[in-house]
């Protein structure tokens, strides 16, 4: 018997067949750009490369579901793996697993202050409206001061955990006067769901995908808090072996930008189809993302995660003090 329009099977058909449609379109998108562009081979290319990213890594999803980097670099053996916070994928390019990667602002911190090898090789536009701190719709918190004493759920090590840092010196709150709640994502969005914490700090699409399906409070993002920056980190044998590599991913990272930006309805069905998310999910977190192209660190970056760092240390949260200019990559210098 055939599903009537009625019927949940119905319309997950639909939705499928239409993010289909979109992934398509955007591949046409996506065939004409790089014939125009005639991109050559990149010569001299590694024999292998691995690349950490997570589902908010739009530039570097794009890149992976349309095979681009294979068709720049046809010698190099390209592995893509998934992770669910940027402490997990920076612990495995400090062991040797992985070679470039994207994350927030506070895992190299967290990463550098406990001595892994690894560079900031470049960086992405800030996205303050990216991360927030939750509470329940029903929360009878209405304010950041009224988080002294409360359970907080978030990821250690996490953009998230600076943007609370951030949001209680705001408040006049020390760090010591609430009760913080280390949890991985999908762990946090459960407490938070049975109510066992009472607000929960955390980043996009998890971020997005709790505010569509349960329509929490959002107390404070990180407008005027944090720059919730995005940098993309580097083995420090690939930035030693392949400084031409990193400029190649930059201007292949930069022109999926370019095109995201341009056929945005397009980008979010692809994303949507790639992740499992739900397109508007998608929609809702890739609109809150600016333009995205990828640069250098400039001073005001560094100067950023200066503070970062300094934050993490006066809290004791990390062993020592860090220079975070020590370990940026300066080109002119290779």
């Amino acid at each position: 018997m055939s599903a009537s329009p009625s019927t949940p099977r119905f319309y997950r058909g639909r939705r499928q067949a239409l993010q289909l449609l979109g992934t398509t379109a955007f591949s046409w998108v996506l065939a004409d750009h790089y014939a125009s562009a005639q991109t050559k081979p990149l010569a001299g290319a590694p024999a292998q490369l691995r690349i950490g990213y997570q589902k908010s890594a739009v530039n570097l999803v794009l890149l992976k579901q349309h095979g681009v980097l294979e068709k720049r670099l046809p010698q190099t053996q390209i592995s893509w793996l998934e992770f669910p916070a940027g402490p997990q994928l920076l612990e495995a390019l400090s062991v040797g697993s992985l070679d470039f990667g994207l994350t927030g602002d506070s895992p190299p911190v967290f990463a550098q202050a406990a001595g892994k090898d690894l560079r900031y090789v470049g960086a992405e536009p800030p996205k303050p409206e990216s991360s927030a701190i939750l509470v329940q719709s029903d929360s009878p918190l209405r304010t950041l001061a009224e988080l002294k004493g409360k359970r907080i759920a978030l990821q250690k090590g996490s953009s998230a955990h600076y943007l609370l840092v951030r949001a209680l010196d705001k408040a006049g709150i020390a760090w010591a006067d609430i009760q913080p709640v280390y949890l991985a994502p999908a762990d946090a969005r459960a407490a938070f769901e049975r109510k066992s914490v009472d607000a929960w700090a955390i980043w996009d699409p998890y971020y997005a995908a709790t505010e569509l399906s349960i329509r929490p409070r959002v107390l404070s993002n990180g407008e005027g808090l944090t720059g919730n920056n995005s940098f993309y980190l580097a083995s420090r044998a690939l930035v030693e072996q392949q400084p031409q590599l990193i400029h190649a991913l930059f201007e292949e990272l930069t022109q999926a930008d370019q095109l995201v930006q341009r056929s945005r309805q397009e980008a979010v069905q692809l994303v949507a189809a790639f992740s499992g998310l739900e397109a508007n999910v998608v929609s809702r977190f890739i609109g809150r993302r600016p333009s995205s192209p990828t640069s250098l660190l400039s001073p005001v970056m560094v100067a950023d995660q200066q503070r970062v760092a300094d934050a993490f240390f006066r809290l004791g949260v990390i062993p020592r003090q860090i220079r975070v200019a020590d370990i940026v990559w300066q080109p002119s210098k290779v």
